[in-house]
């Protein structure tokens, strides 16, 4: 428990499943119309389905609000983003 103690708190919140509202993200790395890359301190948080659009993203707070028809949300462990330079010149 004391490992979580130090962590941002990380709500999930969907709505109809057509308006998510996550807290505790700490950056989105990549999003397009069918799924959207977020990381927290609890994981990489993959968000699926169509007509994703980002209604409001706040660094500050941590806050994202996702609205779209959402078919899936997936938690992987964050891994160590590979710099763009070096896939360019693999």
């Amino acid at each position: 428990m004391a490992e979580n103690a130090s962590k941002a708190p990380n709500v999930v919140m969907l709505e109809n499943r057509s308006s998510l509202t996550v807290s505790g993200v700490n950056d989105v790395d990549s999003f397009d119309e069918r799924s959207v890359v977020a990381y927290t301190d609890y994981g990489q948080l993959t968000v699926q389905g169509e007509n994703l659009n980002i209604k409001r993203l706040s660094v500050e707070t941590g806050d994202l609000t996702i609205e779209g028809s959402v078919s899936a949300l997936i938690y992987t462990e964050n891994r160590p983003r590979e710099n763009i330079f070096k896939r360019i010149f693999r």
